[in-house]
């Protein structure tokens, strides 16, 4: 008999404090806080993948491209082959350049008096776009990681102070009746830590990799325009 009384309260304690326990019995701002930190976690964990994709295959896309482009084959070619889908940022800075090439020389109006300017200036919006694109929403990364474990912070001390008041009114300051509460509260901390920590390390490894694209961007939005340029010198 006593044996069995002391299986069922172990039993009782382990249910009490299981996850799931935790989550259900604490205050209702410490819920709404695990709520949110949870939701934050899966979105950062969504951006985490869509970027590495993203990154991977924007790599892959600008290697193809400038093996094409180095290879000889005639500019108008290849505007003519990615006029119509250019599907990646280096395509894209290219297919701008050669669009504004060819309004400048084709037509009766010849205007290439102020072609370099004007080249220079696509080149730097269509850049931005692009480099826009590649960087979005890696913020929220960055402030997932920076202020999850304060929000997370926040709901530990909030429970706490719920459970001190119940302790108060119970007036029972055994280890039975503070624990949970205590376990209920340091479970916020432990969310918040959880969806912050990958959220760091994937913002600072993205960040890195965005910038490797676009100062590869950068050189090529440079090499092109100076390829243009004696193009331009040649016409005359």
């Amino acid at each position: 008999m006593p044996n069995e009384v002391v299986q069922t309260a172990l039993a009782n304690a382990t249910a009490d404090v299981s996850l799931m326990t935790l989550f259900m019995q604490a205050h209702i701002v410490v819920k709404i806080v695990m709520i949110g930190l949870m939701a934050a976690s899966v979105w950062s964990w969504a951006i985490i993948i869509d970027k590495s994709l993203l990154y991977t295959r924007t790599k892959r896309q600008m290697d193809r491209f400038e093996k094409v482009f180095w290879s000889g084959q005639s500019l108008e070619d290849l505007y003519q082959t990615l006029s119509g889908r250019p599907n990646h940022a280096m395509a894209a800075l290219f297919v701008a350049a050669m669009r504004e090439w060819k309004r400048s020389f084709e037509g009766q109006a010849r205007s290439v008096a102020g072609l370099p300017a004007r080249l220079e200036k696509v080149l730097d919006v269509t850049l931005s776009r692009e480099v826009d694109r590649l960087e979005k929403r890696l913020l929220f990364l960055a402030t997932v990681g920076s202020a999850a474990p304060f929000v997370g912070l926040f709901g530990t001390v909030w429970g706490i102070m719920s459970s001190f008041q119940g302790i108060a009114a119970s007036k029972n300051t055994s280890l039975a009746v503070v624990a949970p509460g205590i376990a209920e509260a340091l479970f916020a901390t432990a969310i918040g830590l959880v969806a912050a920590i990958p959220a760091v390390i994937a913002y600072n490894k993205l960040a890195s990799i965005a910038s490797q694209h676009a100062m590869r961007l950068e050189g090529f939005a440079d090499e092109f325009s100076a390829i243009l340029s004696r193009l331009m010198d040649e016409r005359g």
